[in-house]
């Protein structure tokens, strides 16, 4: 019952700031709640680097997270979100972490969701990390089991090469969730040879500062849902703890010129049935081996 009446007074307070703020009438409140999270936007950037073996100059990535299923994202939804993905026809695919909203209540949907996610076409591989909503009871367990049946390398402070044919490779690394798991940097960069190209998959996209310090190119992360609700010229109207600092799109490191931060804003919504100047994403990323860093 405290949950519950948290949660209603959290919702109020947030729509009557949006109000206030945002200046929303009736059709816009209707356009947040009803049109934007339905408005996928799609979007590509080409990533460079030196580092980056020849065989992967044009591998293609995708990047998903944060459906958040059972709140407002559906399964039907998910199920024309893996058509549109294949027909993107990337390389290697990763989801970055909250892939149920709340575990307790989608237990009846399970193996529908894992048939879903086993058609996602990854030739190179697909690869998950935990977000705060997979963790907590029995859902860190139920998550693991879901991602694994649906053929994704669940990455928990661990490191995976990818491998070509001509013998080169990247890393994928992953951490646990900031939140409610316990992410470890070292034991995740362990298996890293020096001087590979490497991507880290975080669900809080903060932790960029602490990835940044290691041999580390990319950090591809989730969680802000880039605020869902963002005020022309303010920004993002409130974010989570661990996407205070960077809410959405890239990022660099002063001390780290090689490291890029990516952070996208999801595809669902939490807390908030509304989304509103900040679409659901759907991140395609091409690397490119380049002379000097881009």
């Amino acid at each position: 019952m405290t949950d519950q009446i948290t949660r209603r007074q959290f919702i109020k307070k947030t729509i009557g700031t949006l109000l206030t703020a945002g200046g929303l009438t009736t059709s816009g409140y209707f356009y947040a709640r009803e049109i934007e999270p339905r408005m996928l936007d799609i979007t590509s950037h080409t990533i460079g680097s030196t580092r980056l073996p020849a065989g992967f100059d044009g591998v293609k990535i995708i990047q998903f997270s944060d459906t958040h299923l059972g709140f407002q994202y559906t399964v039907e939804q998910l199920g024309k979100l893996v058509a549109q993905i294949n027909e993107l026809n990337p390389d290697l695919i990763v989801f970055t972490g909250d892939l149920l909203d709340d575990p307790r209540r989608l237990t009846e949907e399970k193996n529908k969701i894992i048939t879903l996610l086993s058609q996602l076409d990854g030739p190179l591989g697909k690869f998950a990390v935990y977000g705060n909503h997979d963790h907590g009871g029995y859902g860190s367990d139920l998550y693991k089991q879901m991602m694994e049946q649906s053929g994704f390398t669940l990455l928990l402070n661990d490191s995976v090469a990818v491998k070509l044919l001509d013998g080169s490779s990247i890393w994928i690394s992953g951490i646990d969730d900031a939140m409610l798991g316990k992410p470890n940097f070292a034991e995740a960069m362990t298996k890293v040879p020096e001087g590979s190209y490497t991507i880290l998959l975080s669900h809080a996209p903060d932790k960029a500062d602490e990835a940044a310090q290691y041999s580390i190119q990319l950090q591809l992360s989730g969680h802000s849902h880039g605020g869902q609700i963002q005020i022309p010229f303010y920004g993002p109207l409130i974010t989570p703890p661990f996407a205070e600092k960077y809410a959405e799109g890239f990022y660099g490191a002063a001390h780290n010129k090689e490291f890029k931060l990516y952070v996208n804003r999801g595809l669902g919504t939490t807390r908030l049935p509304f989304r509103f100047l900040s679409q659901p994403e759907l991140t395609l990323f091409t690397l490119r081996l380049n002379k000097t860093s881009s």
